[in-house]
């Protein structure tokens, strides 16, 4: 009875150690492999794609996988459609692990946008000091706005994937709090905030901190979630995965 968890965020994480913490046994974490150093585990660890659906349902049949928790990236839209997908195909239960969004707060100035695309339009043509984080993978449309000056903070190098005459870099993996945000746009001189609506807690610092020094955010939606059965809830979630898993009675569980 193995649960296989879509992982890669903290929210996998969390899940993880949880249901270890609970005495619960026989689950297998996936990362796609996206983050060179990812945050050690409790449970044995795969790392790469399955080859999209088709083949994450063999994979599931061949494993004997009893149920599935997508606790990938709200972003990772293709992975959570390929999970939905997989698991319906292979007839085992499936729960996708989603971290609220960001709430609206009043002060917040948000410029939201469907992609990343509309996002480098959103910056218009005069040059202003951009503070971008969306990721190493979207990097690349930003080029084709090189008037800016970009503050990047990723996890991982960004290496040449934003070949522009102004670039600085932060590489730092969260949390971040809002006081350390702001020092951050403060002394950088900070016009803009690029970000994507990721939600959760790690990152809404920067969230914060834009709204306490009145600076507009341009936010990229979420893509449409992939109609899998949802929860936000941590504890809702080790539950499933109780349910469809071992536990050890030498935890005392």
């Amino acid at each position: 009875m193995t649960v296989l968890i879509l992982g890669g965020t903290s929210e996998a994480a969390a899940l993880a150690r949880s249901c270890a913490d609970a005495g619960i046994e026989d689950v297998l974490v996936s990362l796609a492999g996206r983050t060179a150093r990812p945050l050690p585990l409790p449970y044995p660890t795969r790392v790469g794609g399955f080859g999209g659906a088709a083949a994450l349902a063999e994979f599931l049949r061949e494993t004997a996988i009893t149920a599935l928790v997508d606790a990938t990236h709200p972003f990772a839209a293709r992975i959570s459609a390929n999970a939905q997908h997989a698991a319906g195909a292979a007839g085992i239960p499936a729960l996708a692990l989603h971290r609220p969004e960001w709430p609206r707060e009043p002060g917040d100035d948000w410029v939201e946008v469907d992609t990343v695309s509309d996002a480098v339009a959103a910056l218009g043509e005069t040059p202003r000091r951009v503070f971008l984080t969306v990721g190493r993978l979207e990097l690349p449309a930003f080029a084709a706005a090189p008037q800016h000056a970009y503050l990047v903070r990723t996890i991982e190098p960004v290496g040449d994937a934003l070949p522009v005459p102004k670039l600085d870099v932060i590489e730092a993996r969260g949390p971040f709090t809002a006081e350390d945000e702001a020092a951050t746009m403060v002394n950088n001189g900070i016009d803009v905030v690029v970000t994507k609506h990721s939600g959760g807690t790690a990152t809404y610092g920067k969230i914060a901190a834009a709204r306490e020094l009145g600076l507009p955010v341009i936010m990229v939606r979420r893509p449409p979630p992939s109609g899998m059965t949802a929860t936000s809830d941590l504890d809702e979630a080790v539950a499933f995965v109780r349910t469809h898993a071992g536990t050890s009675t030498k935890r005392g569980v």
